[in-house]
C-alpha cells in the first residue's frame, strides 16, 4: 500500500444500496482495486490529493440500507444490460457485490409501519454499529444516494432524515448526495451541532448544475448580460420515476437556481423542466438555453446539451466523498464541511457556488488533511 494512503479500514453504509448509483459504486470500487479499469472520474485519485493519507480504495467496506429485494449481482447484470457498466463486469466483480448485498439491512419506514420515528432510528443505528464492529472497522461514513422525497412538511421525520439521525445516533459521519431533507430538518439541527461529526451535502452536483457552477462565473466575469436561462432533463430510471412528482422535482430544481442567483448576483428569468422517461433508463440528457446580451446591446445565445449515464457519473463522487469525509473524522474535524461544495449543488455551510472558487477551496481542504491542520 502506497504511503500516501491510510492503511483503515473504513465502512461505506449507503441508504438506498440496491440502486443504480449504490450498484455502481461497489462495483466501481471493486475494479478499480482490482486493476481492470482506471480510476476515471475519481477527483481523489488526482495529484492534487497526493500525501492526504486518505483511506485507500481497497479498505472501503460496503453495506447499507434498502426497501427493495433485489441482490446486488442481478442489478449489476440489468445495469449492464443498459450500458451503465462494462459487459462482463457484474461477473468480474461478483465476490465483492455478493459481500456487499450480505450487509444489506432492511430500511423504511414501509407504507403500514407502526413504528415510532425514534424506533426506527434506533434499530437504523443499530445495524450500522453491529455493521462496524463485525467487520472490524475504524469508522463508517453513511451516505444517503436514495431517491430523492419531496420537501419535508410539518413536524414528521421523513425517511431520509430518520437515517441522518440514525447515522448521527451510531458515531459516524454522514453525507446527503440528493436533494432530500436529511439533516437540514429543524428536528435534527441540535443533535448534528452537538454531535462532534462531520457531515457533507447535499444533492451531487453531476450534470446540468456542474455545467452552469462553470459558465455562471465565465458571464459574469466576461460581463456579460445573462437575460434569461432556460433547461430540460429528460431522464429514466428510478429518479425520473421519483421526481415525476412535482414537489420531488421542486426539491430538486432548488439547487439549481440557486447556483444562477449565486455566481450571477440575479434570477435570470426561466425555468428548469424535468421529464420522466422510462427508457431512458439511467442516462440523461440535459439542455440549456442561455440568452445575453453582449456589447452596445447585441443579442447572443449559448446553448448546451449534456447526455451522460447518472450514475457513472454520481459513483466516483461518492467514493471521493467518503474518503474525504472519513479522513476529516480521522482528523477530527466536526460540523458541516463547507470545502465539500465542488460536489453538491446545495452545499452545506458558507462558501462560493462557483466551480472555479470551489475546486479552490477544495483542494486547499486536502491540504489540511495532509498536515493535519484543523482550522
Amino acid at each position: 500500500m502506497s504511503a500516501s494512503v491510510s492503511a483503515s479500514r473504513v465502512g461505506v453504509w449507503l441508504i438506498g444500496a440496491r440502486g443504480s448509483v449504490a450498484t455502481t459504486v461497489v462495483a466501481g470500487c471493486a475494479a478499480v482495486t482490482a486493476g481492470l479499469h482506471p480510476p476515471t472520474g475519481l477527483v481523489t485519485e488526482t495529484p492534487a490529493f497526493a500525501d492526504s493519507r486518505l483511506p485507500a480504495l481497497e479498505g472501503l467496506v460496503f453495506g447499507g440500507h434498502d426497501t427493495l429485494d433485489c441482490p446486488l449481482p442481478k442489478r449489476a447484470e440489468a445495469l449492464a444490460a443498459g450500458g451503465v457498466l462494462p459487459h462482463g463486469l457484474p461477473a468480474a466483480v461478483g465476490a465483492e457485490l455478493t459481500a456487499a448485498d450480505h450487509e444489506i439491512r432492511p430500511g423504511g419506514p414501509l407504507p403500514g409501519d407502526t413504528r415510532t420515528d425514534d424506533e426506527l432510528i434506533a434499530v437504523f443505528a443499530a445495524d450500522i454499529r453491529d455493521f462496524a464492529r463485525r467487520r472490524g472497522l475504524d469508522r463508517a461514513v453513511v451516505v444517503n444516494v436514495a431517491s430523492t422525497e419531496p420537501a419535508a412538511t410539518g413536524t414528521a421525520l421523513p425517511a431520509s432524515s430518520l437515517y441522518a439521525a440514525a447515522a448521527l445516533r451510531a458515531g459516524c459521519p454522514y453525507v446527503n448526495f440528493t436533494p432530500s431533507t436529511g439533516l437540514h430538518h429543524p428536528a435534527l439541527a441540535s443533535l448534528a451541532a452537538s454531535s462532534g461529526l462531520p457531515h457533507a451535502g447535499r444533492d451531487g452536483k453531476t450534470g446540468q448544475t456542474l455545467l452552469r457552477s462553470a459558465l455562471g462565473p465565465m458571464f459574469a466575469q466576461r460581463a456579460l448580460a445573462v437575460r434569461a436561462w432556460s433547461g430540460t432533463n429528460l431522464l429514466g430510471g428510478g429518479d425520473g420515476a421519483s421526481l415525476a412528482d412535482p414537489a420531488a422535482a421542486a426539491a430538486k430544481n432548488a439547487g439549481k437556481e440557486r447556483v444562477l442567483a449565486d455566481t450571477l448576483g440575479t434570477v435570470p428569468e426561466g425555468e428548469v423542466h424535468i421529464d420522466d422517461v422510462p427508457v431512458l433508463g439511467d442516462w440523461k440528457t440535459a439542455w440549456d438555453h442561455v440568452a445575453f446580451d453582449g456589447f452596445l446591446g447585441a443579442r447572443m445565445i449559448l446553448q448546451t446539451t449534456w447526455q451522460g449515464c447518472d450514475s457513472a457519473l454520481a459513483a466516483p463522487l461518492v467514493l471521493d466523498l467518503v474518503r474525504l469525509v472519513a479522513r476529516a473524522h480521522e482528523r477530527g474535524l466536526s460540523g458541516p464541511l463547507a470545502e465539500l461544495g465542488f460536489f453538491f449543488k446545495d452545499p452545506v455551510g458558507e462558501g462560493s457556488s462557483a466551480l472555479g472558487e470551489q475546486y479552490a477551496a477544495l483542494t486547499a481542504f486536502a491540504g489540511r488533511l495532509r498536515d493535519g491542520r484543523t482550522r
